[in-house]
């Protein structure tokens, strides 16, 4: 089951648990819309042959979609009698905290087995290096951002480039050093307003025509993008600026081979820890070796931002 935002390894993830189970004879099933079509009981059954081709496409076939009614008790239960009907009797997760805490509920109401693969780009579950998604939005948005840079210095603009991240500044961080940016705004650091035109006026003092800002959704130095563009043509008249919201692109296109290597490496390890009677675990990349974390842990623990990034970042804006 895929469920909450999708991104790209979700589909290669399918594709690991559906052969993993082949493999050690056991009956496979897909459940379509995450919770949703739990409840409903939209569930098709899954052999080795249903996944081909799929590994290298973007988005989830089995779908996703978020779930009101799963928040319900009765909800649910409904749920749980759907997959007691198609006797199914574990389940996998694929998606962020939020799908996460719905498993934990879930398991812990009814005692029914539960085991998470982390699937978003954001980067932000605790208990893994890198979720499923991560590193192609990384490569989506520097390709991205070195077209973007093109135009920026053709026409001696600055660009503030807003980037997904709501609570966690990781991928804002990690492409804004990938891609040359002049700063990197993100939740984590708050630059403030007063340092940030300090650094432009640095760049252009030395010799810079033109500037690029990336800015993680969730930096809470302005109210949004728009703002901290309207501050600085209020406080630096020199410089002509413009806002690129680079929006749901980041969430799509083929994965990376290092996101379907990881994406199969997690579903063998999902599979196999159920075969364990291993439960309420979500599987993790940490130091490059597949571990098993508590489902708890991995929604209330928080990831933390690389400090040494952060110090990269500041001496390669000279």
């Amino acid at each position: 089951m895929t469920s909450g935002g999708d991104s790209p390894g979700m589909n290669a993830a399918i594709r690991s648990v559906v052969r993993t189970c082949a493999f050690h004879n056991i009956e496979c099933v897909g459940i379509y819309r995450g919770y949703e079509g739990m409840i409903e009981g939209d569930f098709k059954s899954m052999d080795a042959r249903s996944v081909k081709g799929i590994i290298n496409k973007g988005g989830t076939v089995l779908k996703s979609a978020r779930s009101h009614e799963f928040r319900t008790t009765e909800g649910r239960k409904q749920a749980y009698e759907k997959l007691t009907e198609a006797n199914i009797d574990a389940l996998v997760t694929i998606g962020g905290d939020g799908t996460f805490t719905g498993a934990m509920i879930f398991n812990k109401e009814f005692n029914f087995p539960v085991i998470g693969i982390p699937g978003t780009i954001d980067n932000d579950i605790y208990g893994t290096s890198h979720t499923l998604g991560y590193d192609t939005a990384l490569n989506t948005v520097v390709d991205a951002i070195d077209k973007i840079r093109d135009t920026a210095s053709s026409h001696n603009r600055l660009f503030f480039i807003e980037v997904m991240g709501r609570d966690a500044g990781h991928i804002a961080l990690n492409v804004g050093i990938g891609a040359g940016a002049e700063e990197i705004l993100i939740p984590e650091e708050d630059l403030g307003l007063d340092r940030l035109l300090e650094s432009l006026r640095r760049s252009k003092q030395s010799g810079k025509s033109s500037s690029i800002v990336v800015v993680a959704e969730g930096d809470k130095i302005g109210k949004n993008v728009f703002e901290l563009k309207d501050y600085v043509e209020e406080h630096m008249i020199e410089y002509d600026v413009r806002v690129s919201v680079l929006g749901h692109m980041q969430r799509g296109g083929s994965p990376s081979c290092f996101d379907r290597v990881l994406a199969s490496r997690m579903g063998v390890k999902a599979v196999e820890a159920l075969l364990e009677e291993k439960t309420n675990l979500m599987v993790g990349l940490l130091n490059d070796k597949i571990a098993l974390t508590p489902l708890d842990k991995a929604v209330k623990g928080k990831s933390e931002i690389n400090m040494e990034l952060l110090r990269v970042s500041d001496i390669m804006t000279v």
